[in-house]
């Protein structure tokens, strides 16, 4: 089964006092990439997180947030005001000894200094953070299922550019003998504009003509790339997604085709390369982004 590396999932935990919201996307990457943006209360779980992440996804750059809704008149963290008056009072002091001037209001200064902020939840209870990890598991499958269904449609495109070059390197067969009879004419017709024909020995002429066609024969050519192409469906239609090896598998049709362009000698069989060439680089910009 083919699969994207692309990918969305969502879900919402609802609690009476807020709703927790877990997003994760995911992007083409060749290995394992994960950023993660949790609340304060959830950092804890953050190795956990991870570990449920890579046990689902094998693979790309994953992005992963967890948001926090509170209800209305539902907070989460006071004001420690006996902080607040201490650093003010330090603060209205040194500004006065120091002949300082107040380029902005010293409460909203001392409102981002450390302490002055209390958590009134520093972590979740069991039973919370089961219900988050439930959720967790939820945006993953759904994200999975989003990859499964994307990998259906580049799958289908793949195998449509895979039966296009095989196609081609079918029609390269009614060229081929035409191509050889070009050849042998090419070499004559060079030998008599030589004006070398008489005194020529036919027969290691004809012997230099069999050693040059034999050069640039491409019947092993042929098979190995056809055989390339009937292992690549048989990797794509495996039950586990494989973009790793598909993209092995098009290196070596990559160099077959370029072999049978260098040996072709003929303008109708180089335009068949050149059309395969093309369906075998929309394959490889989709393999990019397969699992």
């Amino acid at each position: 089964m083919l699969k994207s590396m692309t990918g969305f999932g969502k879900s919402e935990v609802i609690f009476p006092d807020k709703k927790v919201t877990v997003e994760i996307k995911s992007l083409n990457s060749k290995n394992s990439d994960v950023s993660l943006k949790l609340p304060f209360i959830y950092r804890g779980y953050e190795g956990e997180i991870r570990k449920i992440i890579l046990e689902k996804l094998d693979r790309g750059k994953i992005e992963f947030n967890i948001y926090i809704e509170l209800n209305a008149g539902i907070t989460v963290s006071t004001i420690n005001e006996q902080a607040v008056k201490s650093f003010y009072v330090t603060l209205k002091k040194l500004s006065r000894e120091l002949d300082l001037k107040q380029e902005e209001p010293l409460l909203s200064a001392i409102l981002r200094l450390p302490e002055v902020i209390k958590s009134e939840k520093s972590e979740p209870d069991e039973k919370e953070w089961e219900l988050v990890r439930n959720g967790i598991v939820k945006a993953l499958d759904e994200l999975d299922q989003f990859r499964i269904q994307e990998g259906i449609v580049m799958k289908k495109d793949i195998q449509k550019r895979i039966s296009l070059i095989l196609a081609n390197l079918d029609k390269i067969n009614k060229f081929e003998a035409a191509r050889i009879d070009k050849i042998r004419k090419k070499f004559i017709n060079g030998l008599g504009e030589l004006k070398l024909s008489d005194e020529c020995d036919k027969n290691r002429f004809e012997q230099e003509i069999i050693y040059f066609l034999e050069k640039i024969d491409f019947t092993e050519e042929k098979i190995r790339l056809r055989n390339h192409c009937e292992f690549f469906m048989d990797t794509l239609n495996q039950p586990e997604s494989a973009g790793k090896k598909l993209g092995f598998i098009s290196q070596e049709i990559g160099r077959e085709i370029n072999t049978l362009g260098s040996k072709a000698f003929d303008s109708d069989i180089q335009k068949l390369v050149v059309e395969m060439k093309d369906d075998l680089e929309k394959i490889k910009e989709q393999l990019l982004n397969v699992l």
